[in-house]
């Protein structure tokens, strides 16, 4: 959801509690038909599932998925339910908020983590992590954690491979603080002989005042804090600003320094794109790539047989062939392509390969693995990390979407394009106009017709309710009673932005 910067946190809290009770009745409603309707057909997953189990030679494996509360967890829990393996469910539970995906029917038993704390470091969440790999005799980790346990992620599958029997899909700790760090990433992937974007390591005011004035004349630039900083992430001013003063202005508002450091990147005007891909002893064993925006929130994959798809999964290639047989974890990145290169929307032009500029990486599940929901092949490629890889694999198996299914928020959309612009035309807000009111209803409606919404499934809708009547409620109500601001939330990764 975007920021919306009219009644203070307070009343922007009371305000989606209030919509999620009025809109409970309603989704209480189709939760319900749909559960019933299970009893009166056996759904397609369940069907699925069953005639996995009654194969003469199939081996249910015990899958622990991290992130269930977060859409791709929960896709791929789903998704290792269906093909008939039993799912142990775990995540972070911030402040007693109730994960989604702890009530999902995909999963046997879920089990809260204890989250990484600055004081006593990684070691209460690895512990957490080892308990329920024992207890519960795991043979494979899935890690879909999110940003603010990237590192610890890849602490953690070193100590459980080292400890225990159990495979994990996550890079190892080197390799995920490598590619999670914007200059490292950048570093390496200039080393390897792929392109990228001019890049420069920000821990001064002169070295950018020192990198603004060796630039090629007409180039532009933007600062990205290298760490985690809500409140900056999202900023595109364009350096060098008209004039000295404009620049300097503007770079006094950013705090620079060793400890709070930045790269400055080159600008590269044209769409941005992202992909998703699942990296087995370096390998590409599953890929998609869709169309991006700073904060994404609608899925569709661009098709497998087009110049940018392929562009992009040959870059990946070459990545995971670089990393070698210890390369195994989610590999995403952002791309930006040249405008010039393009001609219309997601087509190159004629005769001419695109210039691929890597802008981030990811070491981890994207909510772009949505995108593979109900694709069979999926778990299958998970579990080859428990196999020797063949000595002839050339990587003409990878997995990509089965469907061309798109996927969107209801939640986010119901905001986004109905209410947001409802309530800046009542205050008469001056971007405020009725034909944006009317362009974001014939959206909606498209969507809600056409579309398939992230979270729900008619055999699994509780998870779905759970998420706009209990998850996101307790959350406001944090927010309300501690007073802590926020300027978006990302419903599909239950992600709040601070302010």
């Amino acid at each position: 959801m975007s920021t919306y910067q009219g009644p203070g946190v307070r009343q922007k809290n009371i305000g989606l509690i209030l919509l999620s009770l009025a809109f409970l009745p309603v989704d209480t409603f189709f939760t319900i038909c749909a559960l019933v309707s299970c009893y009166i057909s056996q759904p397609l997953a369940t069907r699925r599932r069953n005639q996995a189990r009654q194969k003469f030679d199939f081996s249910p494996k015990t899958i622990l998925v991290t992130g269930v509360g977060m859409t791709k967890g929960l896709v791929i829990a789903r998704s290792f339910y269906e093909a008939g393996h039993n799912v142990v469910g775990a995540d972070f539970e911030p402040s007693g908020a109730l994960a989604c995906g702890r009530f999902s029917r995909s999963i046997s038993e879920f089990l809260p983590l204890r989250p990484p704390k600055a004081g006593s470091g990684a070691g209460p969440y690895i512990e957490s992590l080892l308990s329920i790999i024992k207890s519960e005799g795991v043979d494979l980790w899935v890690s879909c954690s999110g940003v603010a346990s990237a590192l610890e992620d890849g602490e953690a599958k070193e100590i459980i491979e080292a400890r225990t029997s159990c495979k994990a899909i996550q890079f190892d700790m080197r390799t995920t603080q490598t590619l999670h760090e914007k200059h490292s990433f950048m570093q390496h992937t200039k080393d390897i002989g792929l392109t990228v974007p001019d890049t420069h390591y920000i821990a001064s005011r002169e070295a950018v005042d020192d990198a603004l004035k060796k630039a090629p004349e007409g180039r532009k630039y933007i600062m990205k804090p290298v760490g985690m900083d809500d409140a900056n992430r999202g900023d595109m001013t364009l350096l060098p600003r008209p004039s000295t003063v404009e620049t300097a202005a503007h770079l006094s508002k950013l705090r620079i320094s060793e400890k709070s450091s930045w790269i400055l990147q080159q600008y590269i005007s044209g769409p941005e794109y992202c992909t998703h891909s699942l990296v087995v002893k370096g390998q590409v064993k599953a890929f998609v790539a869709c169309p991006s925006a700073e904060l994404l929130m609608h899925y569709e994959a661009l098709p497998s047989d087009s110049k940018l798809h392929r562009a992009m999964l040959d870059f990946t290639l070459q990545y995971a062939r670089n990393g070698g047989e210890s390369f195994t974890g989610h590999l995403s990145f952002d791309f930006m392509i040249d405008q010039n290169q393009m001609d219309g929307p997601h087509s190159v032009r004629e005769g001419m390969t695109p210039t691929l500029y890597p802008i981030e990486c990811n070491p981890r599940a994207h909510t772009a693995v949505v995108l593979f929901n109900e694709t069979q092949g999926m778990p299958s490629a998970y579990l080859s990390v428990l196999d020797a890889p063949p000595a002839d694999w050339t990587g003409i198996d990878i997995v990509t979407p089965h469907s061309s299914d798109k996927y969107f928020w209801i939640g986010h959309d119901l905001v986004e394009l109905l209410l947001l612009p409802l309530v800046s035309l009542l205050l008469m807000q001056p971007a405020a106009s009725l034909s944006d009111l009317a362009s974001g209803f014939s959206t909606f409606v498209n969507h809600v017709l056409y579309w398939r919404d992230g979270t729900f499934e008619r055999w699994d809708p509780l998870p779905w309710w759970c998420l706009y009547h209990i998850y996101w409620p307790m959350r406001f109500l944090q927010s309300f009673n501690s007073g802590k601001g926020w300027s978006r939330i990302n419903v599909s990764t239950t992600k709040m932005f601070e302010c």
